[in-house]
């Protein structure tokens, strides 16, 4: 990999592509790119932080791709039709996908951490990742989400970070199979699920993932996780309940804002003396997220006790049940939730405490809805109460050819007929109006949704106008 080369990236502020721009540059290449969302007007804060690190934009248009030396990476999401990949294959620069570019990067590390799973990859890549960091092994960090702990004023978008040292922590997606690509010393996987490919599919996928890695971490509360045991050349294995584990959770307490827990190991010192963990994160998912964190300490050869206390100072990751404020006794909480577990997950967390939850769910594509209806359904129905309610605007689209045989008013429907209130409206500003026309004090709206980044500002949007009285 020449780190001295020129790049452009082709969706440059896409969750996957920003953090890997901002890799390069801190290796050393010159950075530049383009997006549909710069040209469409939305989330300008965001093109005026990477126009700070120096990085020069354009439209998407082919005026971008300058010449054959600069090398051009594109995500799975960017079709030959967009005048930047048609530029780049009539001058031939060479093109590299996000991952064959990534994963060249993680490959070539000394010691290479992979963090995989239908869920919370992002928040324990986080943890990991501010766990080394803390603890002075000087990580670089790429993940698909802003890591709160490394964020700040002149960086709002910190979902990455370079380190000198050998130690690289990565986010690893299995949607387009591009697991298959990454060669980790070690694995974490913390569950397997139905989102973007079938289970046989993902099964083969996670299976060569640990397979290829010299330590895998497992969890054993996912049956489809605990299976990969045997593939692995040596496993560390969590859980929240099975006392087979090497790490397990004990006398856990959640809480509003966090959730705390024992953590009893097989080895003999912390037999005797289990170490108590506070997170500054709620739910028990992220509970389970901190002992796969712990675990890959373990891996590292870290005392757990030095893991732990670092682990106490994690801030999350944004837009994970994140509170955006609190006005007239209503709560407005903007949540990446996107697929059934997601889902379950935020639900089973909120309901651990009184409040009615008032949700929008904004589905982020037809064709995850038409491959997941019933489980969307089923998460829904499942996982809310009597006096929730959801509503639903149609997918985000943002271009490109898609089949749209299911919509969110199919989903709404099935909630509906399972007895809990669920509606579909044409857009999200009727969805908003509905919450508002709703929402009373003691609860809690609750905005659901990935790739838009414009959720965020909806949410705060709707937390100004309860705040004027507008309910």
């Amino acid at each position: 990999m020449d780190r001295a080369k020129s790049y452009f990236f082709i969706g440059i502020g896409g969750s996957g592509m920003l953090p890997l721009a901002l890799i390069l540059a801190g290796q050393g290449a010159q950075i530049s790119g383009s997006d549909r969302s710069l040209d469409q007007g939305r989330t300008p804060e965001k093109f005026g932080f990477l126009r700070a690190q120096g990085f020069r934009l354009f439209p998407q248009d082919g005026s971008g791709v300058a010449g054959p030396a600069t090398i051009v990476v594109a995500s799975a999401a960017v079709e030959d039709t967009v005048p930047d990949m048609a530029a780049a294959r009539r001058i031939g620069a060479t093109v590299l996908s996000r991952a064959e570019l990534l994963s060249g990067l993680f490959n070539a590390a000394e010691i290479s951490i992979g963090v995989a799973g239908t869920s919370g990859k992002s928040t324990t890549t986080g943890m990991i990742g501010w766990m080394l960091t803390a603890l002075g092994r000087d990580p670089t960090i790429m993940n698909g989400a802003v890591m709160n702990n490394f964020a700040g004023g002149d960086r709002p978008f910190a979902s990455a970070r370079v380190g000198a040292s050998g130690l690289f922590v990565s986010e690893v997606d299995e949607s387009d199979g591009s697991i298959a690509r990454y060669n980790p010393k070690i694995a974490v996987v913390n569950n397997i699920a139905l989102d973007h490919k079938t289970m046989d599919e993902l099964r083969a996928l996670f299976h060569g993932f640990v397979a290829r890695a010299k330590i895998a971490v497992l969890n054993l509360d996912n049956p489809e996780t605990a299976a990969l045991v045997p593939a692995a050349g040596r496993a560390i294995t969590y859980s929240l309940s099975d006392p087979s584990a090497d790490l397990l959770a004990t006398n856990i307490a959640p809480a509003p804002a966090g959730i705390a827990f024992d953590v009893a190991s097989r080895d003999d010192a912390l037999k005797t003396a289990p170490l108590r963990i506070d997170l500054k994160v709620p739910g028990r998912h992220n509970a389970s997220n901190a002992l796969a964190a712990l675990a890959a300490a373990r891996a590292l050869g870290i005392p757990l006790k030095d893991a732990a206390e670092a682990l106490s100072r994690f801030t999350g990751i944004r837009r994970r049940m994140e509170l955006v404020g609190t006005a007239r006794g209503i709560a407005v909480i903007d949540d990446f939730a996107h697929n059934p577990d997601k889902i379950a997950a935020t639900l089973a967390t909120l309901h651990d405490f009184p409040g009615r939850l008032l949700l929008m769910f904004q589905p982020h594509g037809f064709s995850p809805l038409a491959k997941m209806k019933h489980e969307f359904i089923d998460a829904f129905a499942t996982h809310m109460r009597e006096g929730d309610i959801l509503v639903m605007p149609e997918p985000v689209y943002y271009g490109g050819t898609t089949e749209r045989s299911v919509t969110s008013e199919d989903i709404a429907g099935g909630i509906a007929a399972r007895g809990r209130e669920a509606l579909a409206f044409v857009d999200r500003d009727s969805c908003g109006e509905e919450l508002l026309k709703r929402a009373r004090p003691g609860d809690r709206i609750v905005i659901m949704g990935a790739r838009d980044d414009t959720l965020t500002t909806f949410a705060r949007d709707l937390l100004r106008r309860i705040a004027a009285g507008k309910v």
